[in-house]
């Protein structure tokens, strides 16, 4: 065995802080990569160090042992989150476990907003070619693209061929609780890694698809709405682009996520049409509860396609001629006379069959009935009165509009109520 003093030295380095950041800075002038920077990074502060972006993806990582890399992916003890910022806007994040002592407070400073301007350098032309695929997707949506030719020629410029027909997807996103950092960003990636598999050229981007008839804007400030072009004809390929961003969202927690999915469509002059459609679907989807659903398994919802596409103002004031009334008094009251009045309506007209199904008395459905005679003019009782309040049912879904609730109302957590007869302990 070796004297002491021939003892290996220790893996720790002893480096300026002058030359911590000139290898940091070269590793960035050579243009070798984020990798190449990270490895240089976790020799010139001898501590293991991850790469992430604003959407939780992982860049770059240079690890010493496994057990670093596990507890850097964790977040765990001992380990250091930085934000990576460039003025206002997080860009990503540096996460390190030192081996030895850490660095110093200002030279790891500067290193992070060093970092931060290669992260946001190197992601430049991705983010280029997102707004690019965004503002066509949303050309199409406000029928700011009709002609056919120009269409095929814009989508060819962002590597997508249209000429044998392309589908769509609307994906909607509700927090269903407060989010920290760029959540979009996050739900955008995941609908991204989820479809991109079946699709390679697919267009993705936040779009305001809104409706006319001079209401407030559709989409809400707290909802993400994306728009997914795929370049293909194949009804299949599309369905399993969909089940796989859905897959992805529900890795993405705290989110109630509805996809809508239209029928190809042969004709790229037609692609607007293919929006309402998608757009219907994921309407129809978020108000029956399902994570997806294609325009096809819409049932009679098809027949508003017309009338939600061309005139939505004849939708939203048969709506606010109908259920309106019962929604105002649902979000002043804290009530459930609409929920009530559509379970009604689904157990065909049986008090008993809603009774049992919204864990309720028959008298409480029966006195609720009797309300929305009274806010409306419309008798259940009647099949006039049925007829007409289940259309405006229809209407307020086909409009996507949401109605009162809140976490009793959200789904799975059936209201906090405990089923008739059910034992109490």
């Amino acid at each position: 065995m070796p004297p002491a003093s021939e003892k290996a030295p220790s893996r720790a380095v002893s480096i300026t802080p002058a030359g911590a950041l000139g290898a940091i800075a070269d590793a960035a002038e050579s243009g070798s990569g984020l990798p190449a920077l990270a490895r240089t990074l976790e020799s010139a502060i001898d501590a293991s160090v991850v790469l992430i972006d604003a959407s939780g993806a992982v860049l770059a990582m240079a690890c010493a042992s496994p057990r670093d890399e596990s507890a850097l992916m964790e977040a765990g003890r001992g380990t250091r989150c930085l934000e990576l910022r460039v003025a206002d806007t997080v860009v990503g994040e540096l996460r390190l476990r030192a081996r030895s002592e850490p660095p110093d407070p200002g030279v790891l400073r500067l290193i992070t907003s060093l970092l931060a301007l290669e992260l946001a350098r190197s992601s430049g032309p991705e983010r280029a070619s997102d707004a690019a695929a965004e503002s066509f997707l949303g050309d199409l949506a406000a029928r700011g693209a009709t002609d056919r030719a120009n269409i095929v020629a814009r989508a060819a410029e962002l590597g997508a061929d249209l000429t044998a027909g392309a589908s769509v997807l609307v994906i909607r996103a509700r927090p269903l609780s407060p989010q920290a950092g760029n959540w979009r960003t996050r739900v955008t990636a995941a609908c991204r890694r989820g479809a991109r598999p079946f699709s390679d050229t697919l267009l993705v981007g936040a779009v305001e698809l809104a409706l006319d008839g001079g209401r407030e804007p559709r989409s809400p400030a707290h909802v993400l709405e994306l728009l997914a072009l795929l370049p293909t004809p194949d009804a299949q390929v599309a369905e399993r682009a969909a089940a796989g961003a859905e897959t992805e969202l529900a890795g993405v927690e705290g989110f109630g996520t509805a996809i809508g999915r239209s029928r190809p469509t042969p004709d790229p002059a037609d692609l607007h049409r293919a929006i309402s459609e998608a757009l219907l679907a994921a309407n129809v989807a978020e108000a029956r509860g399902a994570r997806s659903l294609s325009f096809e398994d819409t049932g009679s919802y098809r027949l508003l396609l017309p009338a939600m596409s061309d005139d939505p103002s004849e939708l939203w004031s048969f709506h606010d001629e109908t259920v309106a009334p019962l929604s105002a008094y649902d979000e002043q009251y804290e009530t459930e006379l609409l929920r009530t009045l559509e379970t009604y309506l689904d157990s065909d007209g049986s008090v008993a069959r809603a009774a049992e199904r919204l864990f309720t008395h028959r008298h409480t459905i029966r006195y609720r009935l009797d309300r929305v005679r009274e806010l409306t003019g419309l008798d259940v009782n009647e099949s006039e009165g049925r007829e007409r309040l289940g259309l405006g049912l229809k209407a307020m879904r086909v409009l996507g509009i949401a109605p009162p609730g809140g976490p009793a109302t959200e789904r799975g957590t059936e209201a906090g109520r405990v089923p008739t007869g059910a034992k109490r302990r």
